[in-house]
């Protein structure tokens, strides 16, 4: 089967390798599609992601799904859960498996993800996918769900105003969770024009273009909002946050910073009181409600893939990752 390894910082290659075989719990996977994610182009640019290295040539992906090929469940839709967690720690123990230590999570050294034709999985990680939901489409369950997550880390409830900082597909899929869940007042910024109007498109009520590093000028003047989310992983879009958030308010940092640092104002977050959440991955429930969501037609999935690869344009596919080119980017390991 032909699988892509990331070899180090720019550097991903194609490879022909023996098909994988389940192991007990298991079941095999033909993987149809896996959509390329923040954290890959941390990975594909500098080799690595936090403290986390390339050592050997690892396969990414974590937004995928595919049909099962191997046991009782042959023939089946599914979208894969990316995070196999202990289900013993602290955090599993009060729910909060986004945060467990032990975690094996696909695409993550050591463990590969899902830019191969086959792999294997746990059995109760395989979820099935309704037929409401269209082919590629199951890629785009995982990045919703993280905007999910998000939106319960920021304590929203209807009638609440937002901002959201950032609308490559997680900020979109943000606004489009936080229309569906009746907010007022949606404000989004991006750096790529034609992220800000998929932004209007997804339901931001206002969106403005900004610089990579820096805020767009008269964002002090816009009416505050009750709950923020940084979605670019630029300190930049952290500072509108804390800027347009109102006193007392809550700002969910859902982005990845290029480094393992993020820099912003104190003083504007200690005059407003405001509580500042970090946001890690998601539950597994969001994964569950995202199914839901997107089989229901309650937050839309139609517009938001720009781009399908296959395999051997690996190295074209992340460079349109890295340049933030169109919305999210697809590959199809097999048709």
């Amino acid at each position: 089967m032909e699988v892509l390894r990331l070899h180090g910082a720019n550097d991903v290659r194609v490879h022909q390798e023996p098909e994988p075989v389940a192991g007990p719990g298991e079941e095999l996977v033909r993987v149809t599609a896996v959509g390329l994610c923040g954290s890959d182009l941390h990975w594909y640019e500098d080799g690595g992601i936090g403290e986390s290295v390339v050592d050997e040539p690892l396969v990414l992906g974590h937004e995928l799904g595919g049909v099962v090929v191997s046991g009782p469940r042959e023939g089946e839709r599914v979208v894969v859960e990316p995070a196999n967690t202990c289900g013993v720690c602290e955090a599993c123990r009060v729910g909060n498996g986004n945060l467990c230590p032990n975690v094996r999570f696909l695409g993550h050294a050591p463990v590969h993800g899902g830019l191969r034709e086959y792999m294997s999985w746990p059995q109760h990680l395989l979820l099935p996918v309704p037929d409401s939901i269209e082919g590629d489409h199951v890629a785009l369950l995982e990045p919703l769900g993280i905007a999910l997550h998000g939106i319960d880390l920021g304590h929203f409830k209807p009638g609440m105003s937002a901002g959201v900082y950032g609308a490559g597909p997680i900020g979109l899929f943000l606004i489009r969770a936080l229309r569906a869940m009746g907010a007022s007042r949606i404000v989004a910024t991006d750096a790529k024009a034609h992220r800000v109007e998929a932004a209007l498109a997804s339901g931001a009520d206002e969106a403005w273009l900004t610089e990579v590093d820096g805020q767009p000028d008269g964002i002090r003047d816009v009416p505050k909002v009750s709950v923020t989310f940084e979605a670019a992983g630029e300190d930049a879009a952290l500072e509108t946050a804390l800027i347009t958030a109102v006193p007392g308010g809550r700002v969910v940092v859902v982005g990845i910073p290029p480094t393992n640092r993020h820099a912003f104002s104190a003083g504007e977050a200690r005059r407003k009181g405001l509580t500042v959440a970090w946001s890690r991955r998601m539950k597994f429930i969001h994964m569950l409600r995202a199914i839901e969501m997107a089989a229901h037609g309650t937050v839309s999935l139609d517009d938001m893939i720009s781009a399908t690869y296959t395999l051997d344009q690996g190295a074209q596919a992340f460079g349109d990752l890295v340049a933030r080119n169109g919305l999210k980017i697809v590959v199809k390991p097999t048709p």
